[in-house]
């Protein structure tokens, strides 16, 4: 056994020790195989999980391991599946039998049978997830490496074991996963694989939501998601299961008239955003800020191409996407509709900064003020570098009116100082349209600065509409 081909160094965590013993007692061949592996060499930090390969029973060894363990572990076996699950510190550790795969054509769930450790390299995905390390006691620590992913993993490469045509057909998320480890690694997926990618595109289709969904976050959430965005839609994967952002694609000129091409820009403000939040929503909001562009689209003769309302409509088609997506109908949803709703307003403001302008977007912004400032920073993409200097400055003197404002008018997320039961309770009124009329009055002043969000000046103000509507005070 050459030392050259042993990593003993990436076995120090103490449950390796417990494993190689549980399996000596077992008398299984053992090893620990795919992402903790290829981490390592990549020295992407502590893994979270870990997946071990025995040639044998996975569930047998799980529980082996569970009995040498100091601490009573609870193992959980997923009998359908094969496999068993347990933690130890801070590591989750996933057991599984060496199998090997067949597939039908309309499913992605494989026929398993028991096999060697060649046969189940033979199933991953990718060369540079199926590197291996030993566990046996004899050549502990050696790497087993049949389809060159070390060399892949030197060369930033993204290759298939096999033919990638079968691996694709077979299991068709790992076209995302593909352009997600392209995207998360800045690898480059192989030409022969690349273009297999795009032969199978449409059987995505297979695939349910939330599996796309998973990996398509994953994507977002990496450092430059333009990478994994635009090999997305070179494959034709995107448009079958993300039409409202495909038809945004194109640039369109009428009596010598243009439109931004709002596909790629939109990548780019998904790239700015990523630069200052790791927040999954708010790239979201980015992704989506300008969705309701191609269904707006109209050319008029005096004032070229317009989108308007692009906004409201935007936020409309959230919900849809979200449902259709899978994507979770909550509060986070609601952020990302308020983000699009609202993207184009401090770029408004930005030209002709007012007190009230400001305050009625703090109010409706509320807590998420911040984030729409970002997004909005993000939305410059201008290469004229004197326009971007400008507005970039613009974007400042809004930050520092709200700022200003915020303090002196205490705007944000405000509850008017007058409740209904006052206006009920001074007028002797028993419900009626009368009370919100004046509810919406004293809060649209407050706004437009005609009275401060103040008890005294809002009563007063309380008592002058009260009269215009023919009310006496009790």
């Amino acid at each position: 056994m050459s030392e050259k081909n042993v990593y003993k160094d990436a076995l120090t965590h103490p449950i390796f020790e417990y494993i190689s013993k549980a399996s000596a007692n077992l008398n299984l061949e053992t090893y620990v195989i795919g992402g903790f592996v290829r981490d390592f060499f990549l020295k992407r930090g502590t893994p979270k999980d870990i997946d071990i390969v025995a040639v044998g029973s996975g569930i047998d060894l799980a529980n082996e391991v569970a009995k040498l363990l100091p601490n009573k572990t609870k193992v959980q076996v997923f009998k359908t599946y094969g496999t068993a699950m347990l933690r130890f510190n801070d590591v989750e550790v996933e057991f599984v039998g060496a199998r090997k795969e067949s597939y039908n054509e309309d499913s992605r769930n494989p026929i398993v049978e028991d096999g060697s450790l060649e046969d189940d390299q033979n199933r991953r995905d990718f060369t540079i997830n199926a590197l291996a390390l030993s566990l046996n006691e004899a050549d502990f620590g050696m790497l087993l490496d049949p389809f060159d992913g070390m060399k892949d993993l030197e060369s930033k490469i993204i290759r298939t074991p096999l033919n990638p045509d079968i691996t694709y057909s077979d299991d068709p998320l790992r076209m995302m996963r593909a352009i997600r480890f392209a995207s998360q690694l800045n690898f480059i997926i192989e030409k022969e694989s690349l273009e297999a990618i795009t032969r199978n595109a449409e059987r995505i289709d297979i695939i349910t939501k939330e599996r796309i969904v998973e990996e398509l976050n994953k994507i977002l959430l990496s450092d430059v998601p333009s990478v994994g965005l635009i090999l997305l839609y070179d494959t034709n994967l995107l448009e079958r299961f993300f039409t409202e952002l495909t038809n945004l694609k194109g640039v369109e000129e009428v009596e010598g008239q243009k439109h931004k091409d709002n596909f790629y820009h939109t990548f780019e403000v998904v790239d700015n955003i990523s630069k200052n939040s790791n927040d999954l929503w708010l790239r979201w909001a980015a992704l989506l800020h300008d969705i309701g562009k191609a269904p707006t689209k109209k050319f008029h003769k005096t004032l070229g191409w317009t989108f308007h309302g692009h906004e409201f409509v935007g936020s409309k088609m959230v919900y849809k996407l979200f449902k259709r997506l899978r994507l979770p109908l909550n509060n986070k949803m609601k952020f990302v509709q308020k983000m699009v709703l609202l993207s184009s307003r401090p770029i408004v403001l930005a030209t002709e900064v007012t007190d009230s302008a400001v305050r009625r977007l703090i109010f409706d912004a509320g807590e998420d003020i911040e984030s729409l400032m970002t997004l909005c920073e993000a939305d410059i993409t201008t290469k004229n570098s004197n326009r971007f200097k400008k507005y970039h400055r613009n974007f400042q003197i809004v930050r520092q009116k709200i700022k200003e404002v915020e303090e002196r008018d205490h705007v944000r997320n405000f509850q008017p100082p007058i409740s209904g039961e006052l206006i009920m309770e001074t007028f002797n009124l028993t419900p009626c349209r009368e009370i919100g009329q004046i509810k919406d009055a004293i809060k649209e002043a407050i706004l437009e600065g005609e009275i401060s969000n103040d008890y005294d000046e809002a009563y007063a103000f309380m008592l002058s509409r009260a009269k215009k509507l023919g009310l006496k005070k009790n």
